[in-house]
């Protein structure tokens, strides 16, 4: 554990193992003093906690004064065997009761990551990429309105099926204006959300928004949408006394 100044922000820093059922899941758990929520990465397909897309994302969703935990829905062991079935990746019931089970660990840890942030209100939400998408909004759709905001980053929200009309989270969708099939998959699934919702569609992007400028937008849209919703709901819990 370790505390350390990140672009002149108090940033507290751990890294973390998550039990889920029988995997011990490793993660980096990052918090500026004073968070007003916390954003639980879903990787995507054949990623991990390392990708450099979500680790640039993270950072900016950290410089909008909201903590991060970016960990490996796959144990290094389930990684090596997907790597030539790439079926886990696919399992999306299984990469949503994981986070879930993460989800359910930053509860438990609540109180403690309020004594060593300040941060005694850390309303959760979700980022998720490609196959991520879906499993946290399966996750949302479990767990219901305790989760304060969902974004999908070039995401399968599609994937979620079932799931999509009993998210009660508000839901961005981001998609890259030349990733078209998965434009038109992510229409079909923003049809079927009840929930507070928006769809961002990035002129010239691909899937994995690598055009100049273009992942910079995708965190700045994410950020600015986990601020409303995270940081508006603690203010609120505060003021209630919840």
């Amino acid at each position: 554990m370790q505390t350390r100044d990140t672009e002149h922000t108090d940033v507290w820093e751990q890294s973390v193992q998550i039990p889920s059922r029988a995997a011990l899941l490793n993660g980096e758990l990052m918090i500026p003093r004073g968070a007003g929520g916390i954003v639980l990465f879903a990787h995507g397909s054949g990623s991990s906690r390392h990708s450099p897309r979500n680790q640039y994302v993270a950072r900016v969703i950290r410089e909008a004064g909201i903590g991060t935990l970016l960990f490996d829905l796959l144990t290094a062991e389930e990684e090596a065997v997907d790597m030539y079935t790439r079926h886990l990746r696919f399992d999306i019931g299984l990469l949503a009761d994981r986070l879930v089970d993460a989800t359910k660990w930053i509860e438990e840890e609540r109180r403690l990551l309020g004594n060593q942030t300040g941060a005694q209100h850390l309303r959760v939400g979700y980022f998720g990429a490609s196959t991520g998408a879906a499993a946290a909004l399966v996750a949302a759709a479990r767990i219901g309105e305790s989760i304060g905001a969902v974004v999908s980053r070039g995401g399968r929200p599609d994937l979620a099926g079932e799931a999509l009309p009993q998210v009660k989270s508000p839901t961005l969708l981001i998609v890259g204006g030349a990733d078209e099939p998965v434009i038109e998959l992510n229409k079909e699934a923003f049809a079927r959300l009840r929930c507070k919702k928006e769809m961002k569609i990035i002129p010239g992007a691909t899937h994995l928004f690598e055009e100049p400028g273009a992942l910079e937008q995708v965190a700045q849209m994410a950020a600015a949408w986990f601020a409303e919703h995270l940081q508006s709901q603690s203010r609120t819990s505060v003021a209630s006394g919840y």
